[in-house]
This record gives structure tokens, sequence and C-alpha cells, in this order.
């Protein structure tokens, strides 16, 4: 029989995994990370990942394919009985979630306003379109896949590792339980999307122009959209975002 401080480590992946799914790091119907890289992800032993994955799919929030193709997908994104563990979840982290997406802000600002002041004639070429490519992309996980590949593109440009590399560690404190931008829910999305392609049409053109302290403001407020996301999860959890 398991003990109880194995139990209630299976408790708490539940409860991140929960939550992963309802802020939209993982959407409905993507495939999760297969068990080894989820427990990485966590910081918990593959066993604990895989007792909480089953209560998943005894919950119905996920289901489990075999054969090619197979693993584990997302059903259900936030049904009434997932507020609780949103709740506790967020509440728990939420003094360092604030800091931390202050911090991510200013880094992505630092970055955007490198690479206007870098980016050569290939680099304008790939973010255009990399532009085009997230308009193109069908709502919810191919607009989530591609949001990632644009920004990664003005990573790159900046030509500066090492605060690529801090924003990557920082980027992962906040993350609930997956190395994606959250991407709300399915009542919210067409919303966030349109604002975010507004977004990044203003931040590809000041990169692209040369002009870095538009680039830097414009990339602030951009990735502000990810505090913005998880609060509304707290509220719709019954919980007040503090601070």
């Amino acid at each position: 029989m398991p003990d109880r401080a194995t139990e209630t480590r299976v408790d708490e992946v539940e409860d991140r995994l929960v939550t992963a799914v309802a802020v939209g790091e993982y959407l409905p119907a993507s495939r999760l990370p297969p068990e080894r890289e989820l427990a990485v992800l966590l910081g918990v032993g593959r066993v604990t990942v895989r007792a909480a994955l089953a209560r998943l799919v005894d919950r119905g929030l996920l289901e489990t394919r075999r054969g090619r193709g197979g693993g584990t997908f997302v059903r259900t994104q936030w049904p009434d009985t997932s507020s609780d563990a949103v709740g506790r979840t967020l509440l728990a982290r939420w003094a360092g979630i604030r800091d931390t997406a202050d911090a991510i802000a200013l880094l992505h600002g630092a970055l955007a306003t490198a690479a206007a002041e870098r980016i050569g004639d290939d680099g304008r070429a790939a973010l255009r379109d990399r532009l085009d490519a997230f308009r193109a992309a069908a709502s919810g996980f191919e607009k989530q896949q591609a949001d990632a590949v644009l920004h990664r593109t003005i990573i790159d440009a900046a030509g500066n590792d090492v605060l690529a590399a801090t924003l990557a560690g920082l980027e992962s404190q906040v993350s609930i339980a997956a190395p994606a931008h959250l991407w709300g829910t399915a009542e919210g999305m067409a919303e966030m999307e349109a604002r975010a392609l507004r977004e990044h049409r203003e931040l590809v053109d000041a990169v692209c122009d040369g002009r870095p302290v538009d680039a830097g403001v414009v990339a602030r407020r951009h990735v502000g959209i990810d505090l913005e996301l998880l609060e509304r999860a707290m509220l719709r959890a019954g919980q007040v975002p503090r601070g």
C-alpha cells in the first residue's frame, strides 16, 4: 500500500496536470509528453507521474491511445471538477508568479530591443514568414505552436545566448507543467488570438524596421497576456489574485 508521502506527491502532480490543461498549456486533443519527460518537468519520479495520469484517465480528462501515434491525450479542458485543483495550484504559486512574470516581460523586451538593433535581411524575411504562419494557423494548438516559433525567431535574432537561457529558466518557473505559453480556454481563445495577432504585427514591424525602443515596449506588453490568463483562471476557480 502506498505511504502517505507518496499519495501526497501524486495528489500534487494530479493538481498540476489538471491546472496545466485548464489554463491551456496543454490544449484539448493535444498529446502530453512521455512519462519520462513529464517526470523531469514536474521534478518527480515516473511512478508518481504514471499514477497521476491514471487518475486523470479515470476522471475522463485524459485518454490513452495505443499503437503508432499513440500516447496520452487531453479530452476535456475545464470541467467543474477541475476548479478546486486550479485554485489550490495557482494560489500556492501566486506570490512568485507575479514577480517572475514581470522579469519575463523585461527580458522579452530586452531581447526584442536587441533583435531590432541586430537583425539582418535573412532574419527579417524569416520573421515575416513566421508572422504569416501564425496568421494562417488554425485556432488553438496550431496557433500556440506558431506563436512559439515566432518568439523563438525574435530571440535568436537578438544574438545573446545568456539572455535567452535566463528567459527559458524563468519561463520554466512560471510553467505549471509544460514548456509552452498559456493559451487560455475555448471561451476566450478567439479574442486572445486576435489580440496576439495584432501585437505580433506591431512587434514584427518594430523589429524589422529597426525601431528598438518600440520593439521593447510592444514585447513587454504582449507577454503580459500570460499573466492575464492566469488571473482569469484564478477568478474562475474562485480565488482572488493577490499583489
